[in-house]
């Protein structure tokens, strides 16, 4: 296999403005053999916002591309204080105990003030961050919307050349835009509370139509199995009335803890299930081939963004513009026509 490790060094040379260093591009073999510190390397190298960087990152993905797309890729959502770190920290230590190598990328929410995240998935995940066959990367969701970074997927295609077999994306919960996790991933688990008042109250029809399954979690215990066998009882009426039926898959509901870890075992079992049967009717290969068109233009937009606020000129003129509209000067329409003329749009 060559290796592309002079062609991003030249690449990132070719587009380095002021003084000149050296893009820490990791070696593709490493990569390829699982170093750590060379997928480390690679994901830092993926999240850069530096033009050098990412052209470099874009040929070591391209070169990494023929050695993805084997793992099985679970979204995991639900609200804050679900629980969500403690199930995939139970999950994630039973399938790394069957020999599986498990990636988890969690999504931190990003301060709309500093830009900051406090990234402590790795505290919540004890016994994973410890694990030798698990890799924990926390990311700031840098306020994209669904809570996932917006490098989730070239994070994971990383992970996946790199020889991990289950990819668990762990979203900030459920945003303005879930559809981001479930365009990312083949599995898409809600995890929902038991005895939060009315149990209809927080389900959105949006999110019953993307999940696979809605995971009641917490059911530990003689009360807490009791009220989420209730719950449960209460999301498979909703799913019955307002999911669409299909041939292949119909979303089942199930109670968990992740806590006790208690039918963790069942639900991987159903999530393999659901992969064997979308496997054999095709809908995982044609579902995967329009993930990738539409992160192509999750790109496309990013790019654009990338253009108003690369430029110093660009961003002045951005700023006049928002100026003149905060004070009545222009309608918000010849301000959109202003700043969209700035990127030949």
């Amino acid at each position: 296999m060559d290796r592309p490790k002079a062609a991003l060094d030249a690449t990132a040379a070719s587009r380095q403005k002021g003084p000149m260093t050296r893009v820490p591009v990791p070696d593709l073999d490493q990569l390829l053999q699982g170093n750590r510190a060379a997928l480390a390397r690679a994901i830092t190298l993926a999240e850069s916002k530096r033009a050098d960087h990412r052209a470099a990152a874009r040929e070591l993905l391209d070169a990494a591309l023929p050695h993805t797309g084997k793992a099985v890729r679970v979204g995991i959502t639900g609200v804050p204080g679900v629980g969500k770190s403690t199930t995939i920290d139970a999950l994630g230590s039973n399938l790394t105990a069957q020999g599986h190598k498990v990636a988890v990328l969690a999504v931190d929410p990003s301060s709309t003030r500093t830009g900051g995240s406090i990234l402590g998935d790795k505290t919540r995940m004890a016994r994973l961050a410890a694990d030798p066959n698990a890799y924990i990367r926390p990311s700031p969701s840098s306020g994209t919307l669904g809570g996932v970074a917006a490098k989730t997927r070239e994070t994971m295609l990383l992970c996946e050349a790199a020889g991990f077999d289950v990819i668990l994306v762990e979203t900030v919960g459920v945003g303005q835009s879930e559809t981001a996790v479930a365009d990312l991933t083949d599995f898409f688990l809600v995890l929902m509370l038991p005895g939060a008042g009315d149990e209809l109250q927080g389900i959105k029809k949006g999110i019953l139509e993307l999940a696979d399954m809605i995971a009641v979690n917490k059911a530990d215990g003689e009360e807490g199995s009791r009220r989420a066998k209730a719950a449960a009882a209460e999301y498979r009426a909703a799913l019955h009335i307002l999911t669409p039926a299909s041939a292949t898959w119909t979303p089942p509901v199930v109670t968990i803890s992740g806590l006790a870890n208690l039918g963790l075992d069942a639900l991987w079992a159903t999530i393999l299930d659901h992969r064997a049967k979308l496997t054999a009717s095709g809908e995982l290969a044609a579902r995967r081939r329009e993930q990738d068109v539409k992160w192509m233009w999750a790109m496309v937009h990013e790019r654009l963004h990338q253009r108003l606020v690369g430029s110093a000129e660009v961003r002045a003129k951005t700023a006049a513009a928002e100026r003149a509209v905060m004070a009545g000067e222009r309608s918000a329409a010849a301000g959109a026509d202003l700043i969209a003329a700035l990127i030949g749009l």
